[in-house]
């Protein structure tokens, strides 16, 4: 199973008054993991979650942050190394003849 990603029961589906008459039962539902959706003239207008489904949701977008992070980071050190630099150099140096020379060298290369 992907990393965050939890073992979820189906969501279970309350009007906005069965919500209001029945919370005890409806938040006990929520705390054992169960999604509770609570809908108001047929309209889904609410959600029920556990307090650790809420905190995973909440670290999800640094954990992607994080990710990224360090994949710009190994990048940028991929890019920082002598041969990076010499083709760097060689390609702003090169002709207008060269860098057209080098396109199709490439293109003939993917076909």
């Amino acid at each position: 199973m992907p990393r965050g990603e939890t073992l979820r029961k189906p969501a279970a589906s309350y009007t906005a008054t069965e919500a209001k008459n029945e919370f005890g039962r409806i938040l006990e539902k929520a705390i054992k993991g169960q999604t509770v959706v609570i809908t108001k003239h047929d309209t889904p207008k609410a959600v029920l979650i556990s307090i650790d489904e809420f905190d995973a949701l909440k670290r999800e977008p640094e954990h992607k942050l994080n990710t990224l992070s360090a994949e710009f980071d190994s990048l940028l050190a991929r890019m920082q190394t002598a041969q990076a630099r010499s083709g760097m150099s060689a390609a702003f140096n090169a002709s207008p003849k060269q860098l057209g020379k080098a396109a199709v060298r490439a293109a003939r290369q993917r076909d």
